[in-house]
C-alpha cells in the first residue's frame, strides 16, 4: 500500500450485463488518512458506481478496493455513506433518523443520547429534533443525513453529490459547514460532485474522471491552505488556474 493510504483502489474495473456495459475500467486511486479526495467527471463516467464499490455495496469486476490494507467485500464498520437523495425514513423524526444507525449497531442508550445531542447541534438542527422530513427544507434534510452518518463516528465518509438538489445559496452554506465539520472531526472523505468549484473548495486533491468507460485522467493537488474561507479561495489566482484546467479536461467529454 502507498505510504499513509487509508483507502486504495487497485486496478479496479466494474462491468455490467456480462461485460457489455463498462462503468469504469482500470482505476487506481489512493486516499490518505484524514484527506478529502473530491472526484469530478461527466454524467455516466462511473463516479457513483466507484463509490459503491469502495463502500462495499458492489463488488468490482476486476482489481480490488482496500481499506486499512484489508480487501473490501461488503459494507464494513467505520465506513458511512451519505447519498444524494438523503435516504431519510419519512415516518421517523429528525432525532430518530439520526439515531437509526446507532440503534442498528446496538449502541447503548447512554451513547446514543450523547451522540445525538452532539451531532444534531453540530449540524445546526437543535430545536428541530421532533420534526419530520416533510417539515424540513432540502438543506435541513441533507443535514439530517450527514448527522446520521457522523453519529456512528466513522473513520471514512463516502459522500455522493449531497448538495446537488438544494438551491445555490443553501449549497454554499452547506459547503462552509462541511469545511468546518472536517476541521473539527478529521475524517477520511471521498466526495463525489459535478461542481468544479465545490471540488476545489472542499478537496485536498481532485480526481478528474473521463467519460465511460470511466477512468481517472488526472489527480490534482489543491495547494490552498486550510482552514479555508470559500470567498478567499475563489478570489485566489490558483483557484482560477485550477478551475480552468479542470474544465479544459472535462470539456471534450461534457460536449459529446
Amino acid at each position: 500500500m502507498p505510504n499513509g493510504a487509508k483507502i486504495v483502489v487497485d486496478h479496479a474495473s466494474k462491468l455490467f450485463l456480462e461485460g457489455s456495459v463498462v462503468a469504469f475500467r482500470n482505476v487506481d486511486l489512493n486516499v490518505r488518512n484524514n484527506e478529502v479526495l473530491c472526484i469530478v467527471g461527466p454524467s455516466g463516467c462511473g463516479k457513483t458506481t466507484l463509490l459503491r464499490c469502495i463502500g462495499g455495496l458492489l463488488p468490482p469486476s476486476a482489481g480490488q478496493v482496500l481499506i486499512d490494507g484489508q480487501p473490501v467485500h461488503r459494507p464494513r464498520a467505520g465506513v458511512a455513506i451519505v447519498f444524494q437523495h438523503f435516504g431519510l425514513l419519512p415516518w421517523k423524526s429528525v432525532i430518530d433518523n439520526v439515531a437509526f444507525g446507532l440503534k442498528i449497531a446496538g449502541a447503548s442508550r447512554e451513547l446514543i443520547a450523547q451522540r445525538l445531542d452532539h451531532y444534531i447541534r453540530l449540524v445546526g438542527l437543535a430545536g428541530f429534533e421532533n420534526h419530520y422530513p416533510y417539515q424540513l427544507s432540502g438543506g435541513m434534510q441533507q443535514r439530517v443525513g450527514l448527522a446520521r452518518a457522523l453519529a456512528i463516528d466513522p473513520e471514512v465518509l463516502l459522500i455522493n453529490e449531497p448538495f446537488a438538489s438544494v438551491d445555490a445559496q443553501t449549497r454554499e452554506v452547506l459547503q462552509e459547514e462541511l469545511l468546518q465539520l472536517h476541521e473539527r472531526e478529521r475524517k477520511t472523505m471521498i466526495f463525489i460532485t459535478h461542481s468544479i468549484d465545490e471540488a476545489i473548495i472542499l478537496g485536498d486533491r481532485v480526481a478528474v474522471m473521463a467519460a465511460r468507460p470511466g477512468r481517472v485522467k488526472e489527480v490534482l493537488t489543491v495547494d490552498l491552505p486550510r482552514p479555508r474561507d470559500p470567498a478567499k479561495v475563489r478570489a485566489a489566482s490558483r483557484y482560477t488556474e485550477m478551475r480552468n484546467h479542470i474544465w479544459e479536461e472535462l470539456r471534450p467529454t461534457v460536449a459529446m
